[in-house]
C-alpha cells in the first residue's frame, strides 16, 4: 500500500476504531483502505475525523494521513522522523530534547492512540518519544474539536492508529542494521483462536547507540484481542508495555551570546575590540584592553545568530543520565450494532507512564551584552578568574533531576442514528467522554558558582558548587555523582487534571451538492495542584507544604462548517471552530486564580479540494487562521508591597495566533509512479502580553514561514527478476526558525534553513521484502529543531538496511 495524505481543515481528535466499528465491526475480512491505487474507496468513505458517512470531498475538516506504506518506504521508526510527511506540523524544540514535542500550525498539539490519550501537550515537561512499531497509520487533526473528542490543544491532534487483530494468520519478522551500531528485531503475529476471537501480538527490541552518542534503547509489547459477541456486537482488548531509555540533550549547539544592539548594531564580524567598551558606570564586569582584544578575537560572524558550531561534540555532560521512560496501557472497546442505522461505540484506557532522568539545562556562553542599561553585569557576562579571561565558558549552569509518573483514565461514548427526513440523509451523533489525569512530579537542581541565594538579612545561605567549564568546544566536566553537589528540591507537587463533556452533532446531506455539519458541545475541566514543600533555601517562602488548591471552568463549544460541491471532482468548504482545554497541565493553582478561565481555541478555515485522473489524483489548498487565547501576561501596575486587592496581579486575555496556506497532493500517476508533496507557508506569532514591546507580536520559537516535503516513487520491473525493484526519492526543505530568545540578548537568532534529501530502494516478494534507506543523501550540515539559544544538529548521512519476512 502507498500513502493518503489529505489536508482538508480544522478538527483535532481522532478515534479510528470507531470509525473501523462504523463499516467494519461485523466483518472481520473488510481492511481499511489507504492506497493511492484505491483513492476512490477512500473518498468514499473517510468518516474517520468527523465520526459520520462525509466522504472527503465534502468534509470541513483537516485530515492528513500517512499510512502504512509511507512509514515503511521511509524506513522511520518514530514519530519525530514521521513529521516531514504532514504540512503545518513541526518540531517545537522547547522541550529540551526530550520526548516528542510537536506544533501543529505553530500551536500546541496532543498526542492519542485511536482516539485516547497518549501522553504529553498542555505544558508538559515531560513525555515519550513514541515510537510506530504498532502504528499502521499516522492521522493529524487540525484546530480544535473538543465537542467531540474531549480537551485537548489548540494546533490539533497527532493521532497514532494502532494494529488491530485479523481473523486470517499472518506472522512477519523484521531485522534492522543501521548506523552508530543499531539493529532491531520485531515480531508481528495475528490469527484466529476461533470463530469469534481472533488475537494480534507485536514486540520488538532495539538498541542504537546514536548519532552524536545519542543512545535510543527500546522494548515493547502489544496484545490485543478482538472478540465478536455475535454479528451485531465486538469487544477488543488492547495492553501496551514499553520502556525504554533514550539519551537527552538540553542544548544541542548554542548561540554565542553576543548583543549587536549593544554595540552600535554592529554583528560579531564587524566588531572590534574598541567597540567592546566597559560599562561606563563601572557596574559591569571590566577587562583590561587585552582582554577585550582576546574577546574580539573570539568572535565568529555568525554569534549573536546562528548556532555556534562543535562538529558532533556538544554540552553533553556525562552527569547528565538517559530519559528511563515506562509506559503501560490497557484498552477495552465496545461496538455495538442497535440497528441497521443506529449504533453504539465505548471506549475505557487506563494509562501509566513512569519517567526520570537528568539534564543539564544551562550552559550559556555570554560575550557581549549591555541589559537593563549595564554592560556585562555579572554573571551575563564573560567569565574572567584570577585575571584570566574565558571567552568560550558556560555560564549560570544547572542540572535538573526529574522523576515524574502520570496516570490516567478516559472513557468515550458514541451513539449515532441514521436517517432520512424530507428526502434529506441525516446524521445525528450524541457523545459523551470523561477524563482523568494525575502527575506526580519531583525536581532537584545542582548549579555552578553563578548561583548564589540570600536570606532576608543578606547572608549567603547556599552557593552552587558545579566547577565553570572554561570552553564550551572542549568542556572540563564535573566529577562523580549528582548527589555529590548539595541538590536543592526545586518542585515537589501533584496535580491533577479532570474533564467531562456532552456534545451533540448533526450532518445533513443535500441534493443540489452541499453538506453541513453543525456540532455543539458542553464541557467542564477541574484543576487540583497541591505543593509539598521544597528546600528553604531554594524559595523560603514555597519550603513548607501548602493544602490542595482546586479551579474549575465550563462552557460552550462548537463545530460550523459547510461544504459545497459543484461537480464531483472539486469542493469548496468553509469551517469555524471553537474548542476549550485546561490553561495548562503542570501549571499550579492559586487561591488568586481559582477563578482563572481555561484556555480557549479558535480556528477558521477556507479550503478547495480536487481529485482528477479517475481518482487517482487528490489535491487540497487550504486558507487558514487558528489561535490559542485566555493566556497569561503581568500587569505592571502590579505593585506586590503596595497594591490594593482590587488591582489584579495579571491579566489572561494574551493570546497565539498563526494564519497560513496549506498545500497537500496525492497522485498514483500510474502503475509506475507515485507521488506526495505537502507544503506549508504560516506566520506564528505570540500576542501574549501587549505591554513587552521586545516579545509582543514576535515569532514563535522553532515555527518556519516555509516547509516543504516531496516523496517520489519509481517502480520498475526488470525481465529478469520475479518483482519490480521500486526506487524512491525524498525531500524535505525547512525555512529558518527564530529560536526566540530577546530576553538573552540576542533577539536576531535563528536556525538556518535546510534541504535533506532521502532515498529509499526495496524488492518485494510474495514472502519477502528486502530495503535499503540512505538518508541525508548529500550529507547536509543542518539543525532539526530550534532549541532553547541554539540547534539541535540534525544527523548526518546514514544507512539502515532491513529484511522481513513472512514465516
Amino acid at each position: 500500500m502507498q500513502t493518503f495524505n489529505l489536508s482538508l481543515v480544522t478538527l483535532a481528535c481522532l478515534v479510528a476504531t470507531t470509525a473501523q466499528a462504523n463499516e467494519q465491526s461485523h466483518d472481520p475480512s473488510v481492511e481499511r483502505i489507504s492506497v493511492y491505487g484505491k483513492q476512490n474507496d477512500v473518498v468514499m468513505n473517510s468518516g474517520l475525523a468527523t465520526k459520520s458517512n462525509m466522504s472527503l470531498m465534502a468534509t470541513p475538516a483537516a485530515v492528513v494521513v500517512i499510512d502504512e506504506a509511507m512509514i515503511k518506504a521511509q524506513g522511520v521508526n518514530n514519530l519525530q522522523n514521521l513529521v516531514r510527511n504532514i504540512s503545518g506540523v513541526t518540531q517545537a524544540g522547547n522541550n529540551y530534547g526530550i520526548g516528542d514535542n510537536l506544533v501543529v500550525r505553530g500551536l500546541g498539539a496532543n498526542y492519542t492512540y485511536d482516539g485516547m490519550y497518549g501522553g504529553a501537550g498542555l505544558g508538559n515537561t515531560f513525555n515519550p518519544t513514541r515510537s510506530l512499531t504498532n502504528v499502521e497509520s499516522v492521522e493529524v487533526l487540525k484546530g480544535p474539536a473538543t465537542g467531540l473528542y474531549g480537551m485537548g490543544s489548540a494546533g490539533g491532534v497527532i493521532n497514532l492508529i494502532e494494529k488491530k487483530p485479523q481473523f486470517e494468520q499472518h506472522n512477519t519478522m523484521l531485522i534492522e542494521l543501521g548506523q552508530w551500531q543499531s539493529y532491531a528485531m520485531s515480531l508481528d503475529s495475528t490469527n484466529a483462536i476461533t470463530d469469534q476471537l481472533a488475537y494480534r501480538f507485536v514486540a520488538k527490541h532495539e538498541r542504537s547507540e546514536g548519532f552524536r552518542d545519542l543512545n535510543n534503547d527500546r522494548d515493547e509489547a502489544y496484545l490485543s484481542f478482538r472478540y465478536l459477541v455475535d454479528d451485531n456486537q465486538d469487544l477488543t482488548l488492547a495492553t501496551a508495555y514499553i520502556k525504554d531509555s533514550i539519551a537527552v540533550d538540553s542544548i544541542g549547539h548554542p548561540i554565542r551570546i553576543y548583543n549587536a544592539e549593544s554595540v552600535g548594531n554592529k554583528s560579531a564580524a564587524q566588531a572590534t575590540w574598541q567597540d567592546l567598551i566597559n560599562d561606563p558606570n563601572g557596574e559591569g564586569i571590566q577587562l583590561t584592553d587585552e582582554q577585550r582584544q582576546r574577546l574580539a578575537t573570539s568572535l565568529a560572524d555568525n554569534d549573536g545568530l546562528t548556532p555556534y558550531s562543535f562538529g558532533h561534540a556538544g554540552l553533553i555532560s556525562p552527569m547528565a543520565s538517559d530519559n528511563q521512560g515506562e509506559e503501560l496501557r490497557v484498552k477495552l472497546t465496545h461496538t455495538l450494532y442497535l440497528t441497521d442505522n443506529l449504533f453504539l461505540n465505548q471506549q475505557l484506557q487506563y494509562r501509566d507512564y513512569d519517567t526520570g532522568f537528568a539534564r543539564q539545562t544551562g550552559a550559556y556562553n555570554y560575550v557581549y551584552w549591555d541589559r537593563r542599561g549595564t554592560i556585562n553585569a555579572d554573571p551575563r557576562a564573560p567569565l574572567v578568574l584570577d585575571g584570566q579571561l574565558y571567552p568560550f565558558a558556560a555560564r549560570r549552569q544547572e542540572y535538573r533531576k526529574v522523576s515524574a509518573d502520570e496516570r490516567s483514565w478516559q472513557y468515550f461514548a458514541d451513539l449515532r442514528y441514521d436517517f432520512n427526513l424530507a428526502d434529506i440523509n441525516q446524521e445525528l451523533l450524541v457523545n459523551a467522554n470523561y477524563e482523568d489525569r494525575d502527575i506526580r512530579f519531583k525536581q532537584y537542581s545542582i548549579y555552578d558558582a553563578d548561583k548564589v541565594i540570600k536570606n532576608k538579612q543578606g547572608d549567603v545561605i547556599y552557593r552552587g558548587t558545579l566547577p565553570y567549564i572554561f570552553d564550551i568546544r572542549s568542556p572540563n566536566w564535573a566529577q562523580g555523582r549528582f548527589e555529590d553537589y548539595d541538590p536543592l528540591n526545586t518542585a515537589n507537587y501533584n496535580k491533577t487534571v479532570s474533564a467531562w463533556g456532552t456534545g451533540v452533532q448533526h450532518v445533513a446531506y443535500f441534493d443540489n451538492g452541499f453538506t453541513t455539519r453543525v456540532g455543539v458541545a458542553f464541557n467542564e475541566i477541574k484543576q487540583s495542584y497541591e505543593h509539598f514543600g521544597v528546600d528553604a533555601r531554594y524559595r523560603a517562602s514555597a519550603a513548607q507544604p501548602t493544602p490542595e488548591q482546586n479551579t474549575a471552568d465550563k462552557g460552550a463549544t462548537y463545530n460550523l462548517g459547510v461544504t459545497y460541491m459543484p461537480t464531483d471532482n472539486l469542493s469548496v468548504f468553509i469551517n469555524h471552530a471553537k474548542g476549550r482545554t485546561a490553561y495548562g497541565i503542570l501549571d499550579s493553582v492559586s487561591g488568586t486564580e481559582q477563578d482563572r478561565d481555561d484556555s480557549e481555541s479558535l480556528s477558521n478555515d477556507i479550503g478547495l479540494r480536487f481529485k482528477a485522473f479517475d481518482d487517482q489524483l487528490l489535491a487540497s489548498v487550504v486558507i487558514f487562521e487558528s489561535a490559542r487565547t485566555n493566556l497569561q501576561y503581568n500587569n505592571p501596575e502590579y505593585d506586590e508591597a503596595v497594591s490594593a486587592a482590587d488591582v489584579p496581579r495579571y491579566f489572561y486575555d494574551g493570546k497565539e495566533q498563526t494564519k497560513g496556506v496549506e498545500l497537500d497532493l496525492n497522485a498514483h500517476l500510474n502503475d509506475n509512479w507515485k507521488l506526495n508533496v505537502n507544503a506549508i507557508y504560516q506566520d506564528a506569532r505570540d500576542k501574549t502580553n501587549p505591554n513587552n514591546e521586545t516579545t509582543y507580536n514576535s515569532r514563535q520559537k522553532g515555527v518556519p514561514y516555509i516547509s516543504a516535503g516531496t516523496w517520489l516513487s519509481y517502480a520498475h520491473h526488470w525481465t529478469a527478476l520475479a518483482h519490480p525493484i521500486e526506487l524512491s526519492l525524498g525531500a524535505n526543505y525547512v525555512d529558518k526558525r527564530s529560536t526566540h530568545s530577546t530576553s538573552f540578548g540576542i533577539p536576531d537568532g535563528y536556525v538556518p534553513s535546510y534541504t535533506v534529501f532521502d532515498s529509499a530502494l526495496s524488492y518485494v516478494t510474495d514472502s519477502w521484502t528486502l530495503q535499503l534507506n540512505l538518508n541525508n543523501l548529500f550529507n547536509k550540515k543542518y539543525y532539526s529543531k530550534a532549541m532553547f539559544l541554539g540547534g539541535m544538529p540534525g544527523e548526518e548521512r546514514n544507512v539502515k538496511l532491513s529484511f522481513s519476512m513472512s514465516l
